[in-house]
């Protein structure tokens, strides 16, 4: 996606490559995860933030079940805008319970590929109040 009307597109596919993608995090049920997954992710699809690292579609859902698994009871949301240029998107995350504070806040940058699928991304944590 290098042309100028792939770069306009992404920037006004943003929100919804955020939403996608965070639904695909919060997804309990193992079969519809893992379709989730290959809807948002291309097969050889990596991430890596600073506390782990995975790659291609079995690789990121071992990851998101174990995440779920250790935070049981949160879930993702977007926080605040998304943005996006060229093929990279930008967006922010909370995680928390339904009507809690937040336990962390995290920026991710995904890149997309012409599919419009992700094709990797890298998270930062911004901010965390982890229960021990």
């Amino acid at each position: 996606m290098t042309s100028t009307a792939s770069a306009k597109n992404i920037a006004n596919e943003a929100a919804s490559i955020a939403t996608r993608y965070i639904a695909a995090w919060n997804e309990q049920d193992a079969v519809r995860r893992r379709a989730s997954i290959a809807a948002v992710f291309t097969p050889d699809a990596s991430y890596v933030d600073p506390m782990m690292r995975n790659a291609g579609h079995d690789g990121l859902d071992a990851m998101i079940g174990a995440v779920q698994k250790q935070f049981a009871g949160l879930r993702f949301g977007l926080h605040g805008k998304q943005d996006g240029h060229n093929d990279v998107v930008r967006f922010s995350w909370a995680l928390a319970a339904d009507g809690a504070e937040p336990v962390a806040y995290g920026t991710d940058i995904a890149v997309v590929a012409a599919d419009g699928r992700i094709s990797s991304v890298t998270g930062f944590l911004d901010a965390a109040n982890l229960p021990a």
